[in-house]
């Protein structure tokens, strides 16, 4: 299989794939300066290695033609919604390389992490940009359903973000 779970040791394999998906995703989306300031602060390596030598996090790693090419990263929920309870998880990332886009991979890495987390949280969250609606209906066909929003900053930019909460 080319999905696997990753390992602390690919801490820093994580954080280069991360901000080379966002940035093939939503760079465009913003000014440079604003991008930069995102990228040099959103994926610190040290955390990345930490979360995953906790056992509270997991990630899986798709790789293709022994390149990555998507990942899926989950843990803990630190979502700003009220409900949030210590007992929750959180889809925090889920990306795929747009050459790679329409293989399933998508749905294969989501599998993946919905295994690990269903028995681990009590309820499931993720968070989406409000205009990427393929997502969202990605999303809603494993029971995720809009329940609130915030702003995700990316430098002075500030997104509207959805909170899904699966029912």
């Amino acid at each position: 299989m080319p999905i696997r779970q990753a390992n602390p040791d690919d801490a820093a394999l994580l954080c280069a794939l991360s901000a080379a998906t966002f940035v093939e995703t939503f760079g465009h989306l913003y000014p440079a300066a604003d991008l930069a300031a995102y990228l040099a602060i959103a994926y610190p390596e040290d955390l990345q290695r930490q979360q995953l030598e906790s056992g509270d996090y997991a990630a899986w790693l798709l790789e293709l033609d022994g390149q990555p090419a998507g990942f899926v990263f989950a843990g803990p929920c630190g979502l700003p919604h009220p409900e949030v309870g210590p007992a929750d998880g959180e889809l925090k990332r889920l990306y795929v390389l747009a050459a790679h886009h329409n293989g399933g991979w998508g749905r294969q890495l989501m599998d993946a992490a919905m295994a690990w987390m269903t028995p681990r949280f009590k309820r499931l969250w993720l968070g989406v940009w409000s205009e990427n609606l393929g997502a969202q209906r990605f999303y809603a066909r494993y029971g995720f359903a809009r329940v609130g929003q915030y702003e995700f900053p990316v430098g002075q930019v500030r997104d509207l973000e959805y909170i899904l909460r699966r029912r």
